[in-house]
Order: structure tokens, then C-alpha cells, then sequence
């Protein structure tokens, strides 16, 4: 398996330094709002690669963040007249249903700033201590000039670094390029005791706070939207390796942007909205397989023209796992033949396509395309082969890929099929009473649902329109 890292600019093979277990460290939402499009990408994405190490049978630690102390929590509490607290709460929630709503996965580990304040105390003491960082009215700065690898990742050249730097009002900094670690309380903020007095932690010290905590001093992998590799992602290895005398990451991985209509997402452009405005538009699983259809390195863009394409792509997915589960119900019982056994066999080379489209760094586009090829082949295979048993195994091998990119998620649709069964039943009912205006209401009601009838041999199956 090869992954691009950030840090070297160039695809390496992917080894873990233990051969069955991987540490993954994501960078989480700041919780002040529903997490906007452009956040889902790299939540899906990652997401992705930690389902694929699962399936390649890895063991993943998983820890994804969830800043719950910053100055956009803070002003938006002020704004409603709650607690910070009360807004970082609110939105960690509202985080987990669209989140839920996306398949994406819980982290093994989801921690809060706030509830590591001991830890990252303890890492901004060490750096002092070290001479990397220091005091200045109750605000502590690392130095960083004098961690020499400092640009590494982000390979700006330190003449950049310093010319673009700036110290803002109130800031009493040694250095422009300094950055904080701990921020002096201002009146009426929320704060925590240390040793520099009342304040509260910097936006980059508490991932590596966190990281440290939960998976070590050295991970595997770090990933991240590619807007966060400077200054967040470089200042997290500056003071990792700073303070713990060893490489923070070894594999840096960081997804393109999201441009919207051919544009940056920005608030100004009146083109910034949050995935729950989209899910409600498109549904939670359009996103996520609009998400998926682009390689993550390359910039992706949202429009209403690759979202029904997306839920036109997905519709024939759920269409052929429809078909299956029909004939799975009313097919026959015949065991698998022959001919059947050597037509499954034949679909193993879209497993090996699959795998090595993801091998190679993640290439989810071409995983996709394997999987629709198989659904092409599995749908002229069944014209011919309409029993149980072959079904279920045209079924497992759909859902094996399919699971790993988090599509055709059966659970959410429960429901609606219990729904759908229930009144194609009452359908039935009528046409055998001869009550043929209620049979036609029934069709219509279904339709104007999104739901086709389709009348069989077998009986009466469905679908979304």
C-alpha cells in the first residue's frame, strides 16, 4: 500500500511501525456550528482510509479532536448569551448526527480540548523548560526559529516565513514568527489555572497535547485538509519534536480543496453552507459518494450538476442491491451449480481492481469504477441466474467493496422498505378484491414517494425512481 506524504512530496510504502497496529491522528471540527461542506471531505476521506486498513486487516487507534475552546465558541456563546460550554456541547452533537448521517465512523478516541488541559499544560512546561518557548505576560510563545526543521512540511522557505509574518495588537512577541501556545485570559473568558497564571490553551498545542496522550510520542499517520498543512500541521510538529525529541508523524496525508461552482467557499461569495443544507437537498449518502468520486489530492467541485450525478450514480447501486434482495426473497432454491460457481469466481478480479485502486494512495475514484463494473457484470449474470443462493453471493461480494467506502448503508433504509413492503401488500390485497381504485391510489401514492412497481414473475418488486 503506498499513501502520498506531505512531508516528503512523494507516494511511500505504507509501514506501520507495528505491523498490525496503526495510530491515526485527524484533525477534528471546532465546534461553534454544524460543520460546513468543505469539512466533510476530509471526515469522509479519512474515514475511508481507516475502513480500508480495517478491511486490509490492520487495527486502527483512531483520534479525532473536537476543539471545544477557541475564540469562534467563545464569541458565539456571547452572541446567544449562553456558555461556552453550552455551545461546544450543542455542536459536538450536532456533529455526531450528520456525522452518522455521512457513515462515518465514531473515532476510537473523540477528546476535548478542555478535558486535557493537565497534559497540554504539561507539554508547554516542557518546552519552556527546554528553551523553546517562553512567558510574556501571561501569554507563552514557542520559538519558531529556533527549531531549525521549522517549514518542513509546508516547504516554505524561511525568508517567506519571517516576511509574512505579523505581530497583532496585544501581542508581546519576541519574534514575529512566534506562535502561542497559551493564551492570557481576557475579562469575562472562560479560563484555567497554570503556572503563567489564568488563561487558556492555542489552537495547535492541544492536537499535540492530544496526540501525545493517546497514541505516543511518534504516530503513523497525520491527516488533514490541505488548508491546515500551515501554520496549524507545521506548528504541531514544531513543538511535538521540540518537545519530545523524536519525529512526530511519519506520514502526513492532506485532501485538495472543495471549490463551489468553480469557487473558494467563502462567506463573502454567499456560497458557504453546512452539510445538513446540503444533506436536506441531496440526502447524507450523495455527499458522501460525490465526496469519494474524485481522487482526495485532487480539487473536487460542488455543484447541483455533480450532485444528481452523484444520487443518479448511487440510485442504480441501490437499484441492482433491490434487485438482489428480490430474488434472494423470491427466487429460487436451487444450490449454486457449476456455471454459477465459475461466474463468481470470475468476479474476484474486481476485488483485486478495488484493492489495488486503493493501494495505490487511497484512489477512491478508480475503487468506485471496480465496483460498478462488478454490478454491471452481476446484473447480466442474473437474467440467467435468478436463484437465492447465487443472488446472495453476487450480494456479498457487492457489499464487501461497497462497506469499505461507506455505500449502500442498508440500516437507514429499513424503515422506509417496511413502509414500502406494507403498502405493496395492501396493493396486492385490493387487486385481489377487484378494488382497482384503491390499487391505483396505492401506485400513485408510491410513486409521488419516489417508488416504481415493477409487476414479475416472481412478483411485484421495487424501486426509487
Amino acid at each position: 500500500m503506498k499513501l502520498f506524504n506531505s512531508l516528503t512530496r512523494k507516494k511511500e510504502e505504507f509501514k506501520p511501525m507495528d505491523p498490525n497496529d496503526v495510530k491515526m491522528y485527524s484533525c477534528g471540527p471546532t465546534v461553534y456550528n454544524y460543520f460546513h461542506i468543505g469539512n466533510a471531505r476530509p471526515f469522509i476521506v479519512f474515514d475511508v482510509l481507516r475502513r480500508y486498513m480495517e478491511y486490509r486487516g490492520y487495527t486502527v487507534k483512531f483520534v479525532q479532536n473536537f476543539t471545544d475552546i477557541d475564540d469562534k465558541v467563545i464569541n458565539k456563546a456571547n452572541e446567544e448569551g449562553v456558555t461556552y460550554k453550552d455551545i461546544a456541547e450543542k455542536y459536538i452533537e450536532e456533529y455526531f448526527v450528520d456525522a452518522k448521517g455521512l457513515g462515518i465512523h465514531p473515532a476510537t478516541i473523540h477528546p476535548k480540548a478542555t478535558e486535557n488541559i493537565d497534559a497540554i499544560i504539561e507539554i508547554v512546561s516542557t518546552l519552556i523548560e527546554k528553551g523553546y518557548a517562553y512567558e510574556s505576560e501571561g501569554d507563552v510563545y514557542f520559538r519558531a526559529l529556533k527549531f531549525k526543521d521549522y517549514g518542513k512540511l509546508s516547504k516554505q522557505p524561511l525568508e517567506d516565513l519571517v516576511a509574512g509574518a505579523r505581530i497583532s495588537v496585544g501581542e508581546k512577541k519576541e519574534d514575529a514568527t512566534d506562535f502561542a501556545l497559551w493564551k492570557a485570559a481576557k475579562p469575562g473568558e472562560p479560563y484555567w489555572e497554570s503556572p503563567w497564571g489564568k488563561g487558556r490553551p492555542g489552537w495547535h498545542i492541544e492536537c499535540s497535547a492530544m496526540a501525545n496522550r493517546y497514541l505516543g510520542k511518534t504516530i503513523d499517520i497525520h491527516s488533514g485538509g490541505v488548508d491546515l498543512t500551515f501554520p496549524h500541521h507545521e506548528n504541531e510538529i514544531a513543538q511535538s519534536e521540540a518537545a519530545n525529541g523524536c519525529q512526530f508523524a511519519n506520514y502526513w496525508l492532506h485532501n485538495a480543496f472543495l471549490n463551489i461552482d468553480n469557487k473558494k467557499m467563502s462567506k463573502s461569495l454567499g456560497n458557504f453552507f453546512t452539510v445538513r443544507d446540503a444533506a436536506g437537498v441531496y440526502g447524507y449518502e450523495a455527499i458522501r459518494f460525490f465526496m469519494l468520486s474524485a481522487h482526495y489530492r485532487s480539487p473536487i467541485n460542488y455543484s447541483q450538476e455533480s450532485l444528481e450525478q452523484a444520487k443518479s450514480a448511487l440510485e442504480r447501486l441501490h437499484n441492482a442491491d433491490n434487485n438482489l434482495d428480490f430474488i434472494m426473497k423470491n427466487g429460487d432454491d436451487a444450490a449454486l451449480d457449476d456455471a454459477q460457481k465459475e461466474i463468481l469466481a470470475g468476479f474476484d478480479k474486481y476485488r483485486e481492481k478495488f484493492i489495488d485502486a486503493m493501494d495505490d494512495d487511497i484512489n477512491t475514484a478508480d475503487a468506485i469504477a471496480a465496483i460498478f463494473e462488478l454490478v454491471r457484470d452481476v446484473n447480466t449474470a442474473l437474467t440467467a441466474n435468478g436463484t437465492k443462493a447465487f443472488a446472495k453471493e453476487c450480494k456479498d461480494r457487492i457489499h464487501e467493496l461497497c462497506d469499505v467506502l461507506g455505500l449502500i448503508r442498508e440500516a437507514e433504509e429499513e424503515n422506509l422498505d417496511a413502509e414500502v413492503e406494507a403498502m405493496i401488500e395492501k396493493r396486492q390485497a385490493a387487486r385481489k378484491e377487484k378494488n382497482f381504485a384503491e390499487a391505483d391510489r396505492i401506485r400513485d401514492e408510491l410513486k409521488a414517494m419516489g417508488i416504481v412497481l415493477e409487476d414479475t414473475p416472481q412478483g411485484v418488486k421495487w424501486h426509487k425512481a
